[in-house]
């Protein structure tokens, strides 16, 4: 048990409550940067879990790290790519709201 305190739930109630925090503000949200920063609060709840699991399960080690970089970076490469179309789709709607966006079909 490498981590501070003795016991695994304080950690799965950390990352439970930002999950859930996070999939309250991409659903409530409507505003394409507020949606994009709750799924990046949903994948660091994540890193929280698989971290916490690989401190607490001896066969996991090492990996609970190794799995929670390849986590930041998949969330990095999303953020970029998903601020780039954003960008790119506020330039010609001049809105940030993906209400807005669903005109674009026509």
């Amino acid at each position: 048990m490498s981590l501070i305190a003795g016991h695994l739930e304080p950690y799965l109630v950390l990352s439970g409550l930002l999950f859930s925090i996070g999939s309250f503000g991409f659903l409530a949200r409507r505003n394409a940067i507020s949606m994009l920063m709750s799924v990046e609060i949903m994948l660091n709840a994540v890193n929280i879990a698989v971290v916490a699991f690989g401190a607490f399960a001896p066969a996991l080690a090492g990996q609970g790290v190794a799995f929670a970089m390849l986590i930041i970076a998949v969330a990095a490469a999303e953020a970029t790519v998903g601020l780039a179309i954003i960008i790119a789709i506020y330039r010609n709607r001049k809105t940030p709201l993906v209400d807005e966006y669903d005109t674009m079909r026509q």
